[in-house]
Order: structure tokens, then C-alpha cells, then sequence
């Protein structure tokens, strides 16, 4: 008995135990399992933009002027529904157009899996049906417009102004951690 307890408690065993403790550590750190299990539900309206203050008015004069018109609202700019990839997803995707002539990607009744790492991008690359989301999106050219909010709801993400919407033809739920696309939409113009 004294040799098995000795075997139990020499130097190996807690470096073996130690090693397991770690490796388990970090495989929950990194595949987060629980948020399988865990929706986040995010309801967003479209953004509105502030209004722009009016000049006072000009001094009467002869000519007359069209009255102004009024700034114009949202555009769609694009639209498509999401298909599923790596998770199912659902939900419809729009490009939008504000009235003060920023864009949004807007996902309206999103339902998909939650997980690590997952973002909103807007690529160039056409959506592929029937692959399970790896090496979907890895070639062409993507903007990531930040973390996806939450895996349920309606939602907006804002493009950066630099960039042109025209060149982008689908958007993706696309895990950065393990570089797979979740679900995808191409954009149909509207």
C-alpha cells in the first residue's frame, strides 16, 4: 500500500495533474461550450438621423425659390436572406442607406448560434450553399463591421465612412476565433 500511495504522489503525477488542469482550462477559454447554451437577444431600430437645423430665413427678394426638400429617409440599398453555414441561421440582411448618406448593415430577426468570437462582415465573395462555412470567405475582400451584438434580434452596424458599399456582395456571421462562417447572405440590389 505504501508504494501505491507513494506512486500516487510523486513528482509526475502533479505535473500530469497540473498539465490536465491546464489543458482543460484552456479548452473552455477557448471553445466557450456555454454559449451553446446562452442567447443573447439585441432589438435595434434603424437609426435615425439627428436633424439638421434650418438656416434662418433668407430676406424676401424677388426671385422665387423652390421651397427645400425634405431630406429623404432610409434606403435599401440591398437585401438577402441568410442561409446557414457552420450553425443554422435565419434572418434577413439589409444595406441601408441613411439620409445623411451613411450606410448600415442591418439584420433584422436574426436567429442563429452563439459562440466565440463572432462578427459581422461584409465580403465579396459570392455565398456558397451546401458547405458547412469553412474556407467560404478566407480569399476575398472583407470589412468586419465589430462583434456581432447578440445571436437573436434585429440589429444595425454601422460601415465605416471610408468604405464603398458597391464593391461587396454578401454579408457573413463569421466566427474569428476558428475562421468559419455561421451563415451568410448575398446582397440582391435593390
Amino acid at each position: 500500500m505504501g508504494r501505491v500511495r507513494k506512486a500516487m504522489t510523486g513528482p509526475w503525477v502533479i505535473v500530469m495533474v497540473v498539465v490536465a488542469v491546464g489543458a482543460v482550462g484552456f479548452g473552455l477559454y477557448w471553445f466557450q461550450p456555454w454559449k451553446l447554451w446562452q442567447d443573447e437577444t439585441v432589438q435595434e431600430a434603424l437609426p435615425e438621423v439627428a436633424e439638421v437645423s434650418t438656416p434662418p430665413p433668407a430676406a424676401p427678394s424677388e426671385e422665387t425659390s423652390a421651397p427645400p426638400s425634405p431630406a429623404a429617409g432610409p434606403r435599401v440599398l440591398a437585401h438577402g436572406e441568410l442561409i446557414s453555414h457552420e450553425h443554422t441561421t435565419s434572418g434577413t440582411v439589409k444595406l441601408v442607406r441613411l439620409a445623411d448618406g451613411s450606410h448600415v448593415v442591418r439584420l433584422e430577426n436574426l436567429d442563429t448560434s452563439n459562440g466565440p468570437d463572432l462578427r459581422v462582415w461584409l465580403t465579396d465573395a459570392q455565398v456558397l450553399q451546401g458547405k458547412a462555412g469553412w474556407h467560404v470567405f478566407d480569399d476575398g475582400k472583407y470589412v468586419s463591421l465589430g462583434k456581432l451584438k447578440g445571436n437573436k434580434g434585429s440589429q444595425n452596424y454601422a460601415l465605416p465612412a471610408d468604405v464603398d458599399p458597391s464593391g461587396f456582395r454578401s454579408v457573413s456571421i463569421w466566427c474569428d476565433r476558428f475562421d468559419v462562417s455561421f451563415g451568410a447572405a448575398d446582397l440582391a440590389r435593390a
